[in-house]
């Protein structure tokens, strides 16, 4: 499998290494045979090409990761993410903000055959009914132009974390059509409840019956290297056609929810009628 995902030589770039679904995926690269150069905030104990500490709260700190990682990349995986448990504005910062930002600092070394893939979630669900706040947001320009925007929309950003997530995911459909004029790929995952050190915060944060609601119809939680596998497969030559697509790994759960399995009024807290 590994000769099929084709990531022998590559150079490959993973934010959030330290553990999680980072972590997962950066370990997976290193034993198909990748060039990996992780970034995070935490120190990682994997063995790695170079590790670059960065805290993607900072544009000067991630302009500065960027710089020292130079050279040619095959392949971002964007899996650093904060829970609902920090402050708003942090959250977007790191999930979106510092998220696009390592991203476009990273382009310059992409070519054609590169690809992109990002952590979104099932959280950020609702991005389709408020689409035209979320290409507003999109649209301002850089990392301190999205701060702002964010710092004047306390009601809009809420807790952070789903619009945030949201965000991510029209970002990616957006800028797919125009990175792949250029061959070059980005995608997005939509985790399910996955069994990490960050779930914690979510349990704190989130209904129990929401957390069971979004498990369905699996009845599990996913490993991190279960959605380590995915975004290792859509970032391969095996997804060369595969782009701007946001892509589930959560069991089932989208498909219930799509044909009316899944009773949405308990993801939403509401007793079922």
């Amino acid at each position: 499998m590994a000769d099929l995902l084709n990531y022998a030589g590559k150079r490959v770039v993973v934010s959030g290494c330290f553990s999680g679904m980072g972590e997962a995926t950066a370990r997976t690269l290193v034993e198909a045979g990748a060039e990996v150069h992780g970034l995070d905030y935490k120190d990682t104990a994997l063995k790695l090409a170079s590790f670059t500490k960065i805290d993607l709260r900072d544009p000067a700190s991630i302009e500065a990761a960027a710089a020292k990682i130079g050279g040619k990349v095959d392949a971002l995986f964007n899996c650093a993410g904060l829970p609902q448990t920090f402050p708003p504005l942090d959250v977007m910062k790191v999930n979106y903000l510092g998220t696009k930002h390592i991203t476009e600092q990273l382009l310059p070394f992409m070519g054609k055959g590169s690809a992109i893939a990002s952590i979104s979630s099932t959280g950020g669900l609702g991005w389709s009914r408020r689409i035209p706040t979320l290409m507003e947001v999109i649209g301002v320009g850089g990392f301190d132009e999205g701060l702002k925007w964010c710092e004047a929309h306390p009601e809009v950003v809420s807790e952070g974390y789903s619009f945030s997530k949201e965000l991510v995911i029209v970002w990616t459909m957006l800028i797919s059509s125009k990175l792949i004029k250029k061959g070059i790929r980005i995608n997005c995952t939509l985790p399910g409840p996955t069994q990490t050190p960050m779930m914690k915060d979510f349990e704190a944060a989130t209904a129990d019956i929401v957390l069971k609601a979004a498990m369905q119809p699996i009845d599990r939680r996913s490993t991190p290297q279960e959605q380590a596998n995915a975004l290792v497969f859509l970032n391969s030559d095996l997804a060369s056609y595969i782009n701007g697509v946001v892509f589930p790994v959560d069991g089932g759960f989208m498909g219930g929810l799509a044909t009316g399995q899944i009773d949405i009024s308990a993801m939403m807290g509401k007793p079922a009628a």
